[in-house]
């Protein structure tokens, strides 16, 4: 299921995309989405044609998540061509349940295709909380997420982050990926929850998240490369996860208490 605004929301995003028809360059490239989520994989102007035009466009300006943020008109008439267009991140804002959500969307280029107006494609949705809330709840605000409910499915923590894996792996899926020896591993549906504050120890259903992405990870670079810090969990969205935590933690027991003795 895709990004579903409010009404008032669609009919701002189609004035906003009428308005402004001619600032953009229609790609001819036609794709599709790798994956369920839906998004990754299409090229940026088939993501406009779904949810209408961003209400921003964001730059990241350095490493760390510091982002400088631009009118749609500002930036398709000066701001990218100051920098790679596909650094800009597609913006859109919306509210459901009390909770400001903000989607973000990463692209991929060919590296091959030196034409100036090359098609971008999705690599990654960047969504935002605010203010933060439980995991049990992330579902319900996110369309697009729908976790296994496997106890097996592959899960990961972090003490800052926790990370699900859906689906089958998809080839096509390499070209959205950075990683240097992407073309010898299998991609898959990543979900990456993470937690500004740190998660607990143990995790429970009701452990805040500020943030989540959508991407494509591989499974064997985790268990193969990143096994010291990626630690497997049972997955959280299942049913066995729910019943462990309702199971009350075992009393603790006191230690013997040591003599001291005089030097």
């Amino acid at each position: 299921m895709l990004l579903h605004f409010s009404t008032p929301t669609i009919i701002v995003s189609l004035f906003v995309a009428l308005s402004t028809a001619t600032c953009f360059h229609p790609e001819t490239v036609l794709a599709a989405p790798y994956f369920e989520d839906g998004y990754l994989g299409l090229t940026q102007t088939e993501l406009h044609q779904t949810l209408g035009m961003p209400q921003a466009v964001r730059d990241r300006k350095s490493a760390l998540r510091v982002f400088t943020y631009y009118a749609i008109t500002d930036w398709d008439k000066y701001f990218r061509k100051l920098v790679s267009p596909e650094n800009g991140e597609d913006v859109y804002t919306v509210k459901r349940d009390g909770i400001d959500i903000r989607y973000s969307f990463s692209y991929a280029a060919d590296p091959n295709d030196a034409n100036e107006n090359r098609p971008l494609f999705v690599r990654l949705v960047d969504i935002e909380f605010s203010p933060s809330v439980p995991l049990s709840q992330v579902p319900s605000l996110v369309p697009e997420f729908h976790p296994s409910e496997d106890p097996t499915a592959p899960a990961f923590r972090s003490n800052i982050w926790v990370l699900l894996f859906k689906g089958a792996s998809s080839p096509q899926a390499r070209f959205i990926v950075k990683e240097a020896t992407k073309d010898k591993l299998a991609w898959t549906l990543a979900y990456q929850l993470f937690s500004l504050q740190g998660l607990p120890d143990p995790l429970t259903a009701k452990s805040l998240v500020d943030r989540m992405e959508i991407s494509a990870q591989s499974l064997d670079l985790v268990t193969q490369r990143q096994k010291h810090t990626h630690e497997p969990i049972l997955n959280p969205y299942s049913r066995e996860f729910s019943q462990r935590a309702l199971t009350p933690p075992a009393p603790a027991t006191k230690k013997i208490p040591l003599p001291k003795y005089a030097e």
